[in-house]
């Protein structure tokens, strides 16, 4: 078996995926090669596509000999016979990994153009090289997904050496490979037109070509499943601000977003929660608290009065929305967005049934939390001490329901991998236990 190029790989690959096709896999494509063989595959399943970093270590004087990977979340993978043999030193190991490892977060900030990688916990994960030589980096990339929370592990390749099997066999639960003979020489020996290097511009256009489709793929389903996905125009006061409505058929409530200085309603962030709570069933608001003009003035960015009656104005809009008509709502705040969501869920007469703060500044609504009174959610990562001092005082004022919950090796901007994840099902559970629908003729 040969094939004319990678993408003609990846056809041939994905035919022998079609089992995958019912579950909810999530085709991570190994750079640079296994990503034009990844994309194929994920088009052929519908199955969202990213990339999974990793770098070799080579030795400090002949560099085409690895002594280990690394990947994202910290994995590495170290060849103990390669560096017993080199005589490599613990320092140099440690030179070679930090300047790798610059150059993984560097591609990776490259490759995925903003946006953030894709949750794996609890799904089923393809792995997708363009073959296996060593199984070295197959070895890492596995290890990787499993620290990311995979639920189950499929290696695949179009080709490798006959004891592949035997090398890998307990990194993944599932191996597939389309020809693994006992005289593999090389990967591109199988290809018969067309071997040459990826670059980083083509691995670029894969991903963007993959989101660009999951998106139209999903507005497709949300119209087969009575599904509302619509860009609205929602007055607040004397301006009109832009957002997204999304509500899920039958939706126990809808949950309004606040987001921090800086940010938008395209937030990638705000959007993986979001979509998140619309499979739990919740509908979701994200907007633009401010319009462009007003964002200009940094003023107006940390003026949580004016954030809170923008919230509150367009909470008042939601209601009178026919797909949202009788629907308790709720407030997911990030950073100052935060304050601005508990100022607003204080104010009289405000019926909030739900808070819930990301890396907020709840002590910017100081004056008012001890008025609050739906159940708040402070959500906090491990390794962001000043937040997390503030979150602690300001939940003191907190008369409420209310908890903190602390994201164990989290920064700021949960950019770990599984942090946003876990912040998703945090917030999945606050919302899902204490939102439910307004009785019909209530005020």
């Amino acid at each position: 078996m040969f094939f004319m190029d990678r993408r003609d790989a990846g056809r041939q690959l994905a035919a022998r995926l079609a089992h995958l096709k019912a579950a909810e896999v999530v085709v991570l494509g190994l750079p640079r090669g296994g990503v034009p063989v990844a994309v194929e595959v994920a088009v052929a399943l519908g199955a969202p596509l990213d990339v999974c970093l990793v770098r070799k270590l080579g030795v400090p004087f002949q560099s085409g000999l690895g002594m280990g990977v690394i990947g994202e979340g910290g994995v590495r993978v170290i060849n103990d016979d390669v560096v017993c043999a080199a005589h490599i030193t613990s320092d140099e190991l440690a030179e070679v990994e930090v300047r790798e490892r610059e150059v993984l977060e560097s591609r990776a900030r490259r490759y995925r153009g903003g946006r953030e990688p894709i949750g794996l916990e609890g799904r089923t994960v393809l792995v997708v090289d363009d073959g296996v030589a060593t199984g070295t980096t197959a070895r890492a990339a596995c290890r990787i997904a499993r620290a990311r929370g995979a639920a189950r592990i499929v290696l695949a390749v179009p080709v490798a050496p006959h004891d592949w099997i035997a090398r890998l066999g307990e990194e993944a639960d599932e191996l597939i490979c389309l020809r693994a003979p006992r005289n593999f020489f090389a990967v591109g020996q199988f290809c018969t037109i067309d071997f040459s290097q990826v670059d980083d511009d083509e691995i670029v256009a894969c991903l963007e070509e993959a989101a660009a489709r999951s998106v139209s793929t999903r507005r497709t389903e949300s119209r087969h499943a009575g599904l509302e996905d619509r860009e609205v125009d929602m007055r607040a006061g004397a301006v009109v601000l832009r957002g997204q409505l999304t509500v899920p058929a039958g939706a126990s409530g809808v949950v309004v977003f606040a987001h921090g200085s800086g940010s938008s309603r395209h937030s990638p962030r705000n959007r993986f929660v979001a979509a998140g709570l619309n499979r739990a069933g919740l509908g979701t608001v994200l907007f633009d608290l401010l319009t462009e003009e007003e964002e200009l003035d940094r003023a107006n960015v940390f003026d949580t009065g004016l954030l809170a009656r923008r919230l509150a104005d367009v909470t008042g809009w939601l209601l009178g929305q026919p797909e949202t008509e009788g629907l308790s709502v709720g407030y997911f705040g990030a950073s100052t967005g935060a304050a601005a969501a508990l100022w607003a869920a204080a104010e009289p007469g405000a019926r909030i049934a739900a808070v819930v703060s990301r890396g907020g500044r709840p002590d910017l609504a100081r004056p008012r939390l001890p008025a609050v009174t739906a159940p708040t959610l402070l959500i906090v990562g491990g390794h962001d001490q000043l937040v997390l001092d503030l979150n602690r005082k300001a939940q003191a004022r907190l008369i409420c329901e209310n908890r903190l919950a602390v994201v164990p090796g989290a920064t700021h901007l949960f950019e770990e991998p599984g942090a946003l994840e876990k912040v998703t099902d945090l917030a999945r559970d606050w919302f899902t236990d204490h939102i439910a629908p307004v009785p019909h003729g209530a005020v």
